[in-house]
């Protein structure tokens, strides 16, 4: 460790001389990492998440979809993750990433939608969401792991956008993210149609998250969609399919009904019989004052409350 950081500090030094004071943009932190890649350091790498989420735009609005797994390494931790996040009564979110940061994040712009619809006493824009989200995520340099379908419908019409962990935008007519994203853009290419009906949007977006969860090992469990429409109405559809459901359960021992399990044998012992009752101080002190009949009294006591 010692040695690697002597030599970063030379490297640095280096770097500083070759540069020199100069403005601009700088690209030391590049050159820097050119060299130690050189010298056998290895980058760290980018995680991928473990999701599928989608969206697209149809004639009367925006429907998102995503599915319900949520994973921790190769274990599933939770089988019906809800990935659909509210924003404001017109605007929903998808989140692909770690949990904590897209329910955070999420929550936090909700939050700061609802104080400005009361400060101006307006309906919340999606590009308003767009820009606190995209700010936020930008700030903290794609530390904090949240990849965003971005999707609603205000006075300007239906809109819908990606954004990326490190602040990136997209505004397309239909999007994918996550581990899954492949396989679900696969089906979008295949079946997109400009001014789909809504019957037909929510089916391809159901079509492309079970492709997601059948084609990545990431993405699993149910199908969740949501409908946005140009009138504002907006329609949760939690758990809308549930392709992976369990045909046979495991019965749990409450389930057992009284006798199932034989009693062979049965023996009681009276507590009393395995109780010495006797006369004498109980913690060894000189007894005073009719000591011997209270330290028996005691002993009874003490028997007959060990007995009940």
């Amino acid at each position: 460790a010692e040695y690697m950081g002597t030599l970063l500090s030379i490297v640095m030094a280096d770097l500083a001389r070759e540069l020199g004071a100069r403005g601009g943009f700088e690209f030391d932190l590049c050159g820097r990492n050119k060299l130690l890649e050189r010298i056998g350091m290895k980058m760290p790498k980018a995680t991928s998440t473990g999701t599928t989420i989608v969206g697209l735009i149809y004639n009367g609005g925006v429907v998102l979809g995503a599915d319900t797994r949520a994973t921790n390494d190769t274990t599933v931790a939770d089988k019906n993750c809800e990935k659909i996040h509210y924003i404001a009564p017109n605007i929903y979110c998808c989140g692909a990433g770690t949990a904590a940061d897209t329910e955070n994040t999420t929550n936090m712009i909700s939050s700061q939608l609802a104080l400005h619809r009361l400060e101006s006493g307006r309906e919340s824009r999606v590009i308003t969401s767009l820009t606190f989200l995209k700010r936020y995520l930008f700030r903290y340099q794609g530390n904090v792991s949240a990849a965003l379908v971005l999707g609603g419908v205000d006075s300007t019409g239906p809109h819908l956008y990606t954004i990326y962990p490190h602040g990136s935008t997209d505004d397309l007519p239909y999007v994918t993210m996550g581990s899954g994203s492949l396989a679900a853009m696969a089906v979008f290419e295949a079946h997109w149609k400009k001014d789909m009906d809504e019957a037909s949007a929510v089916q391809l977006v159901h079509d492309a998250i079970a492709s997601g969860i059948f084609n990545d090992l990431g993405s699993g469990s149910n199908v969740d969609v949501t409908i946005i429409r140009n009138d504002r109405s907006v329609e949760v559809l939690r758990n809308m399919d549930k392709p992976n459901e369990r045909l046979y359960r495991r019965r749990r021992p409450h389930d057992l009904a009284r006798g199932t399990t034989a009693v062979l044998s049965e023996k009681r012992v009276p507590v009393r019989a395995r109780v010495d009752v006797f006369d004498g101080d109980l913690f060894g002190m000189p007894a005073g004052g009719g000591g011997a009949g209270a330290a028996a009294g005691a002993g009874s006591a003490g028997a007959a409350a060990m007995d009940e």
